[in-house]
């Protein structure tokens, strides 16, 4: 159903995440919008780390709700202010998916829609 791809001829990815998933047609697919850091009740924590926690919960619900585990992430695209700590990023985003990997794009933007976030998420699942 999900397999990593790992061409001999391209050097390994610079971080644990694969270069590529293929996955088969009897296939169930999961695409989040950009999950940001807004907890149940509202709030927006102002701290990197806490924001982090938040949207990795946020993830976790939306696919526990869609019947899949975090071993089901095929990819991962993350959209993060400047000047943030990207080892805490890849931290919360290695514990998120248990050692799994997935397909990871890290994009550096000038802001977000909300001025009080400081990163967004949003991920593809797909399970039978």
């Amino acid at each position: 159903m999900k397999k990593e791809i790992r061409p001999e001829n391209i050097a390994a990815p610079a971080a644990n995440y694969a270069h590529a998933i293929l996955t088969t047609k009897e296939t169930r697919w999961l695409h989040t919008s950009g999950v940001v850091p807004i907890a149940q009740d509202g709030s927006t924590p102002a701290n990197f780390d806490t924001q982090l926690t938040v949207i990795w919960q946020n993830i976790s619900a939306m696919l526990k709700s869609a019947s899949m585990k975090p071993t089901d992430i095929v990819s991962v695209t993350t959209y993060v202010l400047p000047d943030q700590n990207l080892a805490t990023l890849m931290k919360h985003r290695d514990t998120a998916l248990d050692k799994h990997k997935a397909a990871s794009t890290l994009v550096i933007v000038a802001s977000l829609a909300k001025p009080e976030w400081l990163v967004e998420i949003s991920v593809v699942a797909a399970s039978k």
